[in-house]
């Protein structure tokens, strides 16, 4: 566990398992003939054993830091490094590339400029088939989003499909904006390496 002071840790920490490498085995890795996605934040693999990565196909999501800590601060306002886990990113990276299992790299602003188009080239990369249902979804909340979503997912409920991609105006405190600084090199070299059309 990471011991962050997230919202709804309580909850969490009382409605799911905490044994992070009993989820590996028991959800990761099971064997199933459907494909399955997860979602892992980086801060999930604290004392976790990353050798199950090497059996799964890595996506790295990624978006602008200057974003990210303007997102997250309207939750935590002083996140850390290790809060919005750019840098972590950019380390899985370059273990999954030493290992021979380099992850696609995927930005979220090249997605929202073309999710059509992007999405397919991932599907191809992927090997799975490209379905016109990844574009769109129902408005509100799901069960699997887990008991964090009111904090973090309110503009995803309340949208049906990627909205397009605009860039706004960011403002942040200085000990952000210091963060902000401090992630750009990591980011930089994974959006060089994300896939673009």
């Amino acid at each position: 566990m990471s011991g962050a002071k997230h919202p709804a840790r309580k909850q969490v920490l009382q409605d799911l398992e905490n044994d992070g490498n009993k989820v590996v085995q028991e959800v990761i890795l099971q064997k199933s003939e459907k494909l399955l996605f997860h979602k892992l934040m980086t801060h999930f693999l604290i004392g976790i054993d990353t050798e199950f990565l090497s059996e799964v196909m890595n996506i790295i999501f990624i978006r602008n830091p200057q974003k990210i800590i303007f997102s997250y601060s309207k939750v935590i306002p002083n996140p850390t490094m290790e809060d919005i886990g750019v840098k972590q990113q950019y380390e899985l990276y370059l273990a999954l590339e030493e290992r021979g299992k380099t992850p696609i790299v995927l930005d979220s602003k090249y997605l929202l400029q073309n999710p059509k188009q992007l999405l397919k080239k991932l599907c191809s990369l992927l090997g799975i088939p490209f379905d016109e249902r990844m574009l769109k979804w129902e408005k509100g909340a799901r069960k699997e989003d887990g008991v964090w979503a009111s904090y973090w997912y309110k503009n995803i409920h309340n949208s049906t499909g990627f909205l397009p991609y605009t860039e706004k105006e960011i403002t942040l405190t200085d000990s952000n904006a210091e963060l902000a600084e401090e992630c750009l090199s990591y980011y930089e070299f994974l959006t060089a390496k994300s896939i673009q059309l």
